[in-house]
């Protein structure tokens, strides 16, 4: 239970710096989180929003691990979206692209398929 639990404090400590950045500094956001790969955009707000409600599910994931896992699930399936779609072909053709939040989401993708409780998903 203790590495399900230290994905929930990772995820409130990432996702809720990067809400609270994305929501309420969506400029500086996108030079500290997105490394101005992005022009500027109201989207880097809806990003915040979406972080937020990990951030505040996160929370109660530290009380309900096993309940609150289908959080994780969501992440492996948008991160692993994200790296295939949009990070692999920047890499691939030389394109810009947030550096730093494509190894986050790699470390994500790597380690989430060991944490979450796949019989108590499927069950």
């Amino acid at each position: 239970m203790i590495p399900i639990k230290l994905m929930y404090v990772a995820n409130i400590l990432l996702a809720g710096w990067i809400s609270i950045s994305s929501l309420f500094f969506p400029k500086r956001a996108q030079f500290t989180v997105f490394e101005n790969a992005f022009e500027y955009s109201e989207a880097i707000r809806l990003v915040g929003a979406l972080w937020g409600a990990i951030f505040l599910l996160s929370i109660l994931g530290l009380f309900f691990p096993q309940k609150m896992s289908v959080v994780l699930l969501f992440q492996l399936i948008y991160k692993g979206s994200w790296l295939l779609v949009v990070a692999l072909p920047a890499v691939l053709n030389g394109n810009i692209y947030p550096k730093g939040m494509a190894v986050c989401f790699l470390i994500w993708v790597v380690l989430l398929p060991f944490v979450i409780p796949w019989k108590y998903i499927f069950s």
